[in-house]
């Protein structure tokens, strides 16, 4: 599988004159979504969504993690689950009261359940996912009136890169699926005469 490159960063404040470097803020939201960016590719190279998080506490990452659901054989390794373990372990406390969580995809309701638990300050995510997003897509549980904490949420962070590598990911799924399919149908191995509507699904 060919993972995309990893992300550039692009300077967020213009040099002040012609001579000066453009520089980078690096407290910036577009910064730190660079850095989840990053670890999504990781995700991809590995053939995982490509989905990648970090936590970030006083302006310095604390946490990294990307998907590997297939590789843990773990339905509950997603990108921030991991990370949100990390991070506990590094501020030494369950609490992650003065973190921000950046997510290259809208989180599901196991995340978005877990970032209220550890009260995050703060949910940035970048590409919004309709159907089963819990930050404002399918249900917002990270604002819920009734949960005894609700994070602020930054939606749309670079959301053309994030959205892209999760569409190339699964166009590359597809294309591979079908072509794989197209060659067990030519396969001289195949029964003959075999007629592919005999499928108990069909009939």
């Amino acid at each position: 599988m060919n993972a995309p490159d990893s992300p550039s960063e692009d300077p967020t404040i213009p040099p002040t004159n012609g001579d000066a470097e453009p520089w980078i803020d690096l407290t910036s939201d577009h910064h730190f979504m660079g850095e989840a960016l990053r670890q999504a590719v990781r995700a991809y190279q590995v053939e995982e969504v490509p989905v990648g998080c970090v936590i970030v506490r006083k302006g310095r990452i604390i946490a990294r993690a990307f998907n590997q659901v297939e590789t843990l054989r773990d339905a509950t390794a997603h990108a921030e689950m991991l990370a949100i373990s990390q991070a506990q372990q590094a501020v030494g406390d369950w609490r992650l009261t003065d973190c921000t969580l950046y997510v290259t995809k809208e989180p599901c309701p196991m995340c978005a359940g877990a970032s209220v638990h550890v009260r995050f300050q703060r949910v940035v995510f970048g590409a919004p996912d309709a159907k089963g997003g819990a930050a404002g897509g399918a249900m917002n549980l990270l604002q819920f009136p009734t949960l005894n904490h609700r994070c602020e949420v930054t939606p749309g962070v670079r959301e053309p890169e994030c959205r892209q590598i999760i569409r190339s990911f699964f166009q590359e799924q597809r294309a591979r699926r079908d072509k794989e399919s197209a060659e067990s149908t030519d396969s001289p191995t195949a029964p003959s005469g075999s007629d592919e509507t005999s499928d108990p699904a069909i009939n």
